[in-house]
C-alpha cells in the first residue's frame, strides 16, 4: 500500500470519528446552509458516502422543446450513422461477391447488428446511464465514482452527498453481489487505476473515432461522382475533401444550436431519400432479401466463407459508426428526443437503405465496389449525390461534437490538460466547443486525407469504445440499478459477444491501417494519463504538507505580520486544509489583508452543480481574525461565470454565512438575552467585510508550483514529472487564464515541489 492510501484510510477513519463527536457536541466551526447543521470536513480527507434514495431528474421538458431537440439531433447525433450505406458494403466485399447468399448473410449481420448494439443497446439501455442528462465514457466512470469510491485523486467530502444532484436512484432491496462489487472496486488500488486507464482510452478512441470518419463520409461521398464522370483523379477528390473538412471545422464556433438548425433539414432529406430509394429497390430488384430476417443466413454464411466471413465483420462494424455518438451526444440533447428521432426517422431509412442496396446486389453483383451510388436510379442520381455530399460534411458533426463533450468531462474530472471550454447556448448547459479539440481535430483530419487518400479501417475504435461501454454499463447494472442476474448474462452472451467477434475482427487488420486508431487513442491516453498522474501527486504532496490549524491559528495572531484593508482570495486545490504555499507567502511577504478566503474550486462527479448550493463556507478561527474557507463546487457541465458575477456570489454567500454562524452560535445560549448581541456582531463582521472591499478591493494570491521529482527517484517519475508533465503545463491555459482572474489584482506566489 503506498503512501497517499495510508493516508486516505487514516484520515478517512478519523473523519468517521469526528462525524460521531459532532452529533453530540456542538462545534462553532461547523458548516451551514441556511440554518442547517452539516459536517466540517476541513480537516477530514476522502470522507465516506453512500448513495441516497431519491434522484433528482434533469429538468422536465416540455412536449415542444422535445420536438425541437428531437429535430436537431437529426442534424447534429446521427451523421455518421446515416452515411454508414456509403461505405458499408463496399467495405465488406472488397473482392466481389463470391456466392449470391452471401449478400443476405451480410445484410442479415447488418440487420441483428443495428437492431442489438444501436437500437436495444444504445437508444434503450445504455441512454438510460446517463449522468443527470449527460452521457460518454466519463458520465459513465464518474456515475461509478458516486456509488464507489474508485477515484484516485482523494478529495470527496462529507457535504457532497448533500448536493441535490449526486444522489442516485437506487432500488431498495439490497444484493449482496453489489456490495461485493463495489467493495472489490473501492479496496483494490489495481482495479481503480484500471477503470480511470479503460474509461480514458474509450474516451480517446471517440476522439480518434471523430479524427477519422469524416475522412472516409466526404471522401465516400465525393468519389462517388466518378460514377457520372471519369475526369476527376483521387488527387482532385482528395483535396475536393481537404477544403470541404476545413470549412466543417471552421463553421463549429457557431455552437450545436445553430449548426443543428442548420444541418437537421438537410439530413432529415438524406434519410427520406435513402429509405425512398431502398423502399424502391427493395421492390423493383428483389423483395426475397427479407429472408435476411432469418438468423440462418448468418450461420450459412458461415459456414461458406469461415475465416473470410470472420474477417468480413470488420467492414459490418462500419454500419455501427456513429452509435456511440447517441451517448456522448446526449448532453446537447435529452434522452427522449434522441429516442424519438432514432425509433421515427433514423432505423427505418437505414434498414431500408441496406436492404434495397442488397436487392440491388442480387441482380448486379458486379456494382459491389460501388453498391450505393450504382443502386440510385438514374433520374435523381444528381440530386442523390448533391445531397450524399451534404450529408457526408455533416456527418462528421456527430463524433465533432462528441468529442467537445467528453473532453469537457475528462476536463472537469482532472484527466486532461487545461483547454478552453466555450458554452455555446444559454438554454442547453451541454453544447459547447472547445476550440484547441477543434483545431486538433481538423489538423489530423487532413493529415489523415493527404496521407492516406483512403481508408476503411476505423472500425477499430468503434468496436474498442463499444466493448468499455459494455463493461461499465455491467458495473453500473450490478452495483447500481441491481438488475436481475440473468438478464445480465443475456445481455453478456448476446451483445457482449457480438462486440467481442467485431473486435477480434478489425484487430486482425491492424496492420492495413487498423493501427491508425490506436496510435491515435494511444497518444491522447498517454498525455491524459500523464497529466492526471502529475495532477494527483500534487494534490497528495499538498494534502501530506498542508498547513496544521495550530500553525494558522499562530500565523493569524503573530503581531509581527501586518493586517491591511482588503478581501484576499488565496486560490488552493485542496480541499482539505491550507496548502503549503501560504506559509511559503507568509515568510516572504508578512502581510495578511483583513479578510481572507482560501477558495477551492472543485468539480464534483455530476453534470451540475445548483447554483444555491455551489459555495461552501468554513470559519478557519475566531470571529476577530476574519479568517474563512470556501469550496466552490461545480459540475462538468456547469460554465464558469465571469469574475465579476463570480465575485459578486462569494461576497453575498460569505455574508450570508457570516449571520447564519453568528446566529447558530446563539442557540446554545438564552436568545431573548443574547439577541441584540448577536445582531451587532453580525453587523460588525458584515461592515469589516464591506470595508475590506471599499478601502482595499480584492486581491488574488495563487500558488505558481513547480513541480519535480524528489531525490532517489526512478527514471520513469523523472521523465514523467520533470518533462512531460511540465511541459504540459506549460504549453495548456495557466489556472488564472482558467479560472478568468483578473491579472490586474492577481500576486503569484513560487514555491517548488518535491514530489
Amino acid at each position: 500500500m503506498e503512501r497517499g492510501d495510508v493516508i486516505e484510510e487514516e484520515r478517512s477513519q478519523e473523519g468517521n470519528q469526528e462525524e460521531k463527536d459532532q452529533e453530540q457536541e456542538f462545534d462553532q466551526h461547523g458548516i451551514y446552509n441556511g440554518l442547517k447543521r452539516k459536517f466540517n470536513s476541513f480537516d477530514l480527507e476522502a470522507d465516506g458516502f453512500t448513495s441516497n434514495q431519491g434522484h433528482v431528474s434533469p429538468q422536465a421538458l416540455d412536449w415542444g422543446t422535445i420536438m425541437k431537440l428531437a429535430f436537431q439531433s437529426i442534424g447534429v447525433v446521427y451523421g455518421d450513422l446515416g452515411t454508414s450505406p456509403l461505405y458499408v458494403l463496399p467495405g465488406v466485399f472488397q473482392t466481389g461477391v463470391k456466392h449470391n447468399d452471401d449478400i443476405l448473410g451480410v445484410l442479415s449481420l447488418i440487420f441483428y447488428s443495428l437492431m442489438l448494439i444501436t437500437l436495444i443497446k444504445y437508444v434503450f439501455i445504455v441512454l438510460a446511464a446517463n449522468d443527470n442528462g449527460d452521457g460518454g465514457t466519463f458520465a459513465l466512470y464518474s456515475l461509478i465514482c458516486r456509488y464507489a469510491k474508485v477515484s484516485l485523486t482523494p478529495n470527496q467530502q462529507a457535504e457532497d452527498k448533500e448536493v441535490s444532484n449526486y444522489k442516485l436512484d437506487v432500488p431498495n432491496r439490497r444484493l449482496k453481489r453489489a456490495s461485493f462489487v463495489k467493495s472489490m472496486l473501492e479496496k483494490n488500488q489495481i482495479t481503480k487505476y484500471f477503470i480511470l486507464l479503460m474509461t480514458m482510452l474509450g474516451t480517446s478512441m471517440v476522439i480518434g473515432d471523430g479524427i477519422l470518419t469524416p475522412c472516409i463520409s466526404v471522401l465516400s461521398a465525393v468519389g462517388g461522382v466518378r460514377e457520372a464522370t471519369s475526369a476527376l483523379t483521387d488527387n482532385m477528390i482528395m483535396w475536393i475533401s481537404v477544403a470541404i473538412l476545413i470549412i466543417l471545422f471552421q463553421i463549429q464556433r457557431f455552437g450545436t444550436d445553430k449548426i443543428g438548425y442548420s444541418f437537421a433539414p438537410i439530413l432529415t432529406i438524406w434519410f427520406i431519400f435513402i429509405g425512398t430509394v431502398g423502399l424502391y429497390n427493395f421492390v423493383k430488384h428483389d423483395p426475397g432479401v427479407i429472408k435476411a430476417v432469418n438468423p440462418m443466413y448468418i450461420v450459412k454464411y458461415f459456414n461458406r466463407n469461415k475465416k473470410n466471413a470472420w474477417i468480413s465483420l470488420g467492414g459490418v462494424i462500419l454500419c455501427l459508426t456513429g452509435s456511440e455518438a447517441l451517448f456522448a451526444d446526449l448532453g446537447h440533447f435529452s434522452v427522449r428526443s434522441i429516442r424519438i428521432s432514432s425509433c421515427t426517422i433514423v432505423f427505418p431509412s437505414i434498414v431500408l437503405a441496406y436492404f434495397g442496396q442488397a436487392s440491388y446486389l442480387r441482380k448486379h453483383n458486379q456494382d459491389a465496389s460501388n453498391a450505393f451510388y450504382s443502386s440510385v436510379p438514374k433520374p435523381i442520381y444528381w440530386p442523390m449525390f448533391i445531397v450524399a455530399v451534404m450529408a457526408a460534411i455533416i456527418a462528421s458533426q456527430s463524433l465533432i461534437s462528441a468529442s467537445f463533450s467528453i473532453v469537457q468531462q475528462s476536463l472537469a474530472l482532472g484527466c486532461f490538460p487545461r483547454v478552453k471550454v466555450v458554452h455555446t447556448s444559454s438554454k442547453y448547459k451541454g453544447q459547447v466547443y472547445v476550440p484547441e479539440i477543434n483545431t486538433l481535430l481538423m489538423v489530423a483530419c487532413v493529415g489523415v486525407t493527404l496521407g492516406f487518400k483512403n481508408t476503411l479501417q476505423i472500425g477499430i475504435a468503434v468496436a474498442f469504445v463499444f466493448t468499455i461501454t459494455s463493461s461499465f454499463l455491467v458495473l453500473v447494472m450490478v452495483m447500481i440499478w441491481k438488475t436481475n442476474i440473468y438478464l445480465i448474462i443475456i445481455y453478456a452472451l448476446t451483445i457482449g459477444l457480438l462486440e467481442f467477434l467485431f473486435l477480434s475482427s478489425v484487430l486482425y487488420k491492424f496492420v492495413d491501417g487498423g493501427y491508425l486508431p490506436l496510435l491515435f487513442a494511444l497518444t491522447l491516453v498517454t498525455i491524459m494519463y500523464l497529466w492526471s498522474y502529475g495532477y494527483r501527486k500534487t494534490y497528495m504532496y499538498e494534502l501530506e504538507n498542508k498547513v496544521s490549524k495550530g500553525k494558522l491559528m499562530e500565523i493569524a495572531s503573530d503581531p509581527s505580520i501586518h493586517r491591511v484593508p482588503g478581501l484576499a482570495l488565496f486560490y488552493t486545490e485542496l480541499v482539505q486544509g491550507i496548502s503549503p504555499i501560504f506559509t511559503h507567502y507568509v515568510a516572504n511577504v508578512p502581510v495578511l489583508h483583513s479578510i481572507l478566503v482560501f477558495v477551492s474550486i472543485k468539480c464534483l462527479p455530476i453534470s451540475t452543480v445548483p447554483l444555491e448550493e455551489r459555495f461552501l463556507f468554513h470559519r478557519l478561527n475566531s470571529h476577530e481574525r476574519g479568517m474563512f474557507r470556501c469550496v466552490v463546487r461545480y459540475g462538468y457541465k456547469d460554465a464558469r461565470t465571469e469574475w465579476e458575477s463570480f465575485k459578486e456570489v462569494l461576497v453575498s454567500q460569505l455574508k450570508e454565512f457570516i449571520r447564519n454562524d453568528v446566529l447558530m452560535s446563539s442557540e446554545l445560549a438564552d436568545h431573548d438575552k443574547v439577541a441584540n448581541v448577536d445582531e451587532e456582531m453580525v453587523q460588525r463582521e458584515v461592515r469589516i467585510v464591506d470595508d475590506a472591499l471599499n478601502f482595499g478591493g480584492v486581491v488574488h494570491l495563487m500558488g505558481e508550483k513547480e513541480v519535480m521529482a524528489s531525490k532517489g527517484s526512478s527514471f520513469l517519475k523523472k521523465l514523467a514529472i520533470n518533462y512531460a508533465y511540465n511541459w504540459l503545463k506549460r504549453c495548456v491555459r495557466q489556472a488564472d487564464e482558467f479560472f478568468m482572474i483578473p491579472r490586474k489584482r492577481l500576486l503569484k506566489v513560487g514555491m517548488t515541489y518535491e514530489i
